[in-house]
């Protein structure tokens, strides 16, 4: 296991509080200008032109799904656009994360050898959506799960019929709601794996996220086990 550090952030503005009216169309606007400020097309090795019209299309997807979106809590998102690390590799991503209202760059724990990350990829059966990028549909940081034991709380993830996150997705998730990563209510990516008896978290570490891993049969107080109703890619 590896060391962990709790820290908080502010509140966050931007978005709608619960039970307010919520626009999905506008929510995957700000997604995608966040992703665009950020560099991504960048590191994609593409134009902004290039990169929005790769993930344009994604947005005709949220729309045919917004009439049963909840808008966006602290601990959850109706919906995040997630970009493959084929695109956008998590060593260069981290690093472009932030706890909400703060500005120091998130890091990768350094329990992760060179070209360890490159080992944990999607377990089986995941049922990602084709092409580098996707939506992630209703994400839960999985506060609930906090103090349990990871192994048990992806058991109960899966009975429920929902998802773990990947690497990827929980990057999504605080790269574009800074607010999910907060002071003991950091998460585990159960989706994430490479055969052994790791499993990657997010937690927060001298005032920045960071990606580290735990056991799955060591329980922390300060981590849960993130998850999603599901995924979608582009309308075909």
């Amino acid at each position: 296991m590896t060391s962990h550090e709790s820290g908080s952030g502010t509140a966050s503005g931007g978005h709608p509080a619960a039970g307010a009216g919520f626009d999905p169309g506008a929510e995957f606007d700000r997604q995608l200008a966040r992703l665009l400020a950020l560099g991504y097309p960048g590191l994609a090795g593409r134009s902004e032109a290039a990169f929005t019209e790769l993930v344009r299309p994604l947005r005709e997807t949220v729309l045919a799904l917004g009439p049963g979106m909840a808008a966006p809590s602290e601990s959850r998102m109706p919906f995040l656009l997630v970009v493959d690390r084929t695109l956008a590799p998590v060593e260069r991503t981290v690093p472009l994360t932030t706890l909400d209202g703060k500005a120091k760059a998130g890091v990768i724990d350094r329990h992760y050898p060179a070209g360890d990350i490159e080992r944990f990829v999607p377990v089986e059966g995941l049922g990602l959506p084709r092409g580098p990028v996707h939506l992630l549909l209703d994400a839960d940081r999985g506060e609930e799960f906090c103090g349990v034991v990871p192994q048990d709380a992806m058991a109960t993830v899966a009975g429920r019929g929902r998802s773990l996150l990947t690497m990827e997705e929980g990057i999504a998730f605080v790269t574009l709601h800074p607010r999910a990563l907060a002071k003991n209510r950091c998460f585990s990516l159960g989706a994430s794996r490479c055969g052994d008896r790791r499993v990657p978290a997010l937690w927060i570490s001298q005032g920045a996220p960071k990606l580290g891993w735990c056991w799955e049969g060591n329980p922390h107080t300060w981590l849960g086990m993130a998850s999603a109703g599901g995924r979608a890619g582009a309308p075909s």
